[in-house]
């Protein structure tokens, strides 16, 4: 049943039988014999065919719901039943708004230093993505916005507060400044994330309470694409302070704080909402919690339902 219900989940995710078996490791006469045989189990018809894939049936829908919880049941009985004997140990993976890259990496460390028997896969992604990984089992926790757009039903950590600043060569007419306003960027030459990451839509909010219309002569969804602009394309950028101090080490760029008109929205740690949790996601939180607090971050409470307001 649990291998079936991992077909569902895979078959919703990828909306194709090839692609679906693929992404699980069977081939895809498997695949359909395993969707045909649960939907037998349970009496209803799940999946709409025709030639192709055509989505699920409510029924489907319903049952995709409970197969995501199911399946992440499953695994963290495994995850249980390996830390009585082996301690704290296995993989961790975290998607990761490319914003708080540099977090995530301190986050990972400090957690190996604790945990030397736990490994991290770290991936960059979008708020969005990040949240859809997080329903399709696809990744264990993320690291993202908390604040600023709806979240659902996730435990969380905060991590830090972001704070934004101006990247911008050693020799340009603001690189002397000790601070600058959002105003002073209205006809600077501008290189900035895509419209898809939801720090884009914080940056553009800024510039418009400022009376800006933002035009970007590039966008990325790369932050070191961004700064190699500034480098080499007379051109301005808008980072967050962290980022945008590891990528200007040694590089001559100036990076000039932005006066803030409220507190920064809060990034951090965002998990499935469980009861209990793994020991390792448990740990992974107790982490997040105890950078905050060194970075003098305000803590959050781990395991209640956060939702952005």
């Amino acid at each position: 049943m649990i291998g079936k219900l991992e077909m569902l989940i895979a078959l919703a995710k990828e909306q194709h039988f090839g692609r679906a078996a693929t992404s699980i490791g069977v081939t895809q006469p498997t695949l359909s014999t395993g969707i045909r045989q649960l939907e037998d189990q349970l009496g209803v018809k799940l999946v709409q065919r025709g030639s192709r894939y055509g989505g699920l049936t409510p029924e489907g829908q319903r049952a995709l719901v409970w197969a995501r919880q199911i399946v992440g049941d499953a695994r963290r009985l495994r995850e249980e039943m390996r830390f009585t004997h082996a301690g704290l140990s296995g993989h961790l993976r975290i998607a990761v708004i490319p914003t708080a890259l540099t977090t995530a990496s301190r986050l990972a460390a400090a957690f190996n230093a604790e945990h030397p028997n736990v490994s991290f896969t770290i991936r960059s992604s979008t708020s969005i993505e990040v949240l859809t990984m997080l329903d399709n089992l696809d990744i264990d926790a993320g690291i993202s916005y908390l604040d600023n757009e709806p979240l659902g039903r996730v435990s969380t950590a905060v991590l830090y507060r972001e704070t934004y600043t101006l990247v911008c060569a050693g020799d340009h007419p603001l690189a002397a400044r000790d601070r600058v306003d959002w105003s002073d960027l209205a006809d600077q030459r501008l290189c900035l994330l895509t419209p898809d990451m939801q720090n884009r839509r914080i940056i553009n909010k800024n510039f418009t309470e400022a009376g800006i219309t933002p035009s970007a002569q590039l966008e990325s969804n790369s932050t070191v694409v961004l700064v190699s602009q500034v480098q080499h394309g007379n051109s301005v950028t808008v980072l967050p302070a962290d980022i945008a101090h590891f990528l200007t080490a040694g590089t001559g760029l100036k990076v000039i704080p932005i006066r803030q008109r409220h507190d920064g929205h809060a990034v951090g740690l965002v998990a499935p909402y469980q009861e209990p949790h793994t020991p390792v996601l448990k740990a992974l939180l107790d982490m997040a919690h105890k950078l905050a607090a060194g970075r003098g971050g305000r803590r959050l409470t781990a395991g209640k339902p956060g939702r952005a307001e």
